[in-house]
């Protein structure tokens, strides 16, 4: 059993070429990072600062919502302004 459950894990394993090749998407998409020289930013500096990058974005949705909620409550529901917000907001 233990035999058949090392040659799973081996296999489910990730290479480090992928593990280099995922770190390098990862700073292709987080602004602090994107434009700074790729031997400069460790892998730990990439996902700390993806950590606090989809934090960031969390949050801004957070405060997002929170304010369509609360334009939402001015306006009356019937209103033009009240069906444009749906329209965006169902896009």
């Amino acid at each position: 059993m233990s035999s058949r459950r090392s040659r799973q894990s081996s296999a489910s394993r990730i290479s480090d070429d992928q593990i280099i090749e995922l770190v390098s998407k990862l700073r292709q998409l987080v602004p602090e990072i994107r434009h700074r020289r790729p031997d400069k930013v460790s892998a730990s500096k990439v996902l700390q600062e993806t950590c606090n990058y989809i934090r960031n974005l969390h949050r801004e949705v957070d405060d997002l919502s929170e304010r369509l909620s609360q334009l939402l409550s001015t306006i009356d529901s019937d209103s033009a302004e009240a069906a444009i917000i749906r329209s965006l907001i169902m896009q």
